[in-house]
């Protein structure tokens, strides 16, 4: 395990934030079993910034004194994660940055497989990472990011721990974004040994980007060993379309999805000739049924862009209650261009 201060991680690490919380280290744990799952390397790293105000209203002594004193406690976040990681039986590089968080994250995805964060964290300069980060960096990353949610611990317990997931190791009594517990620390980071069985999920709303989260899904699922299922959410039709001159009935609409969907898998299956694929059209909002979703996967995919439903609401207000609701990970595809969509017209109708 190495130090690595003020560099960049290795190309193509799996890079985690961590800032100190029962929630970071949730995050650290899924990250770590990521990268060893992928053979990559794992960089763990804490960002501080010296707050504006702090910085105009204090002479060049006292903001150095300060500066220092935050220098200390993201060292002391880092310390934290290597106790909390000792028995990781692969190489980890550890980093501090000054300078703020979501910049110092998404400078890091131009060059990382993926980057791994929490949705809560503990308030103040070092819990900027977590909380507010997770709502600017899945839309502007350049890589994917996996946000392990507040509930995923709890909700997992009863779940088959896996090579893809954290191991439900920490408690939640001491409420959101609360320290990480000496006892949680001294625990670490539990192996985990058994496959997952529960499917990778990918919602989609016929948008190119959400054509390419769905290629990414099916990436993971076919690594994992697992099902893909594509979900598409459908408010009620009859509900949305009562004042129109022509009635649409709510069976009708969904036969039709399913078909787009169904022509979807076989596209989808083109390109993973191996992959099982199921595929399922809900009814209800898009939040309610992403929600109700991620209970029963190991991993939600989704796009950043999109035609609302679930690529675009990550883009705005209502995904802060997505990412506060979900009981798994959420994994956030950014909006790269993929030669294989140039083909899904050929296997039928487009969602």
């Amino acid at each position: 395990m190495t130090d690595a201060r003020g560099s960049t991680s290795p190309s193509g690490a799996v890079v985690v934030g961590v800032d100190g919380s029962e929630q970071s280290l949730r995050a650290a744990h899924w990250a770590a079993a990521e990268a060893y799952r992928r053979g990559l390397p794992l960089s763990v790293l804490t960002a501080y910034s010296m707050p504006a105000f702090a910085a105009s209203s204090m002479d060049g002594g006292y903001a150095m004194m300060d500066d220092s004193g935050l220098r200390a406690g993201a060292d002391g976040v880092i310390e934290q994660a290597r106790e909390f990681l000792r028995d990781y039986p692969a190489e980890v590089t550890y980093r501090v940055e000054s300078g703020d968080p979501s910049t110092v994250l998404l400078e890091e995805s131009r060059t990382a497989e993926l980057v791994v964060i929490g949705t809560r964290g503990r308030g103040g300069f070092l819990g900027r990472l977590l909380g507010s980060v997770s709502s600017a960096l899945p839309a502007h990353a350049q890589s994917p990011v996996v946000l392990v949610p507040l509930q995923f611990s709890s909700q997992a317990e009863n779940a088959v721990t896996s090579a893809t997931g954290a191991i439900p190791i920490v408690s939640e009594s001491d409420g959101p974004g609360a320290a990480a517990p000496a006892s949680l620390v001294e625990q670490g980071a539990k192996p985990i040994r058994e496959r997952d069985p529960r499917p990778v999920i990918a919602g989609v709303d016929g948008s190119d980007y959400g054509r390419v989260a769905a290629l990414t899904a099916a990436r993971e699922a076919s690594e994992r060993g697992t099902t893909l299922r594509l979900v598409c959410a459908l408010p009620p039709v009859s509900a949305i379309t009562m004042w129109a001159p022509t009635h649409i009935d709510d069976a009708e609409a969904i036969e039709e999805l399913r078909g787009k969907l169904y022509a979807g898998a076989l596209w989808l299956n083109y390109h993973y000739p191996s992959l099982h694929i199921d595929y399922e059209v809900q009814s209800g909002t898009s939040v309610d049924v992403l929600v109700d979703q991620t209970r029963h996967a190991q991993l939600t995919v989704l796009g950043t862009r999109g035609r609302g439903g679930f690529a675009g609401m990550l883009l705005g207000s209502t995904s802060q209650g997505v990412i506060q609701r979900a009981a798994g990970p959420l994994m956030v595809v950014p909006e790269n261009s993929d030669r294989r969509i140039a083909n899904r017209d050929e296997f039928g109708p487009v969602l």
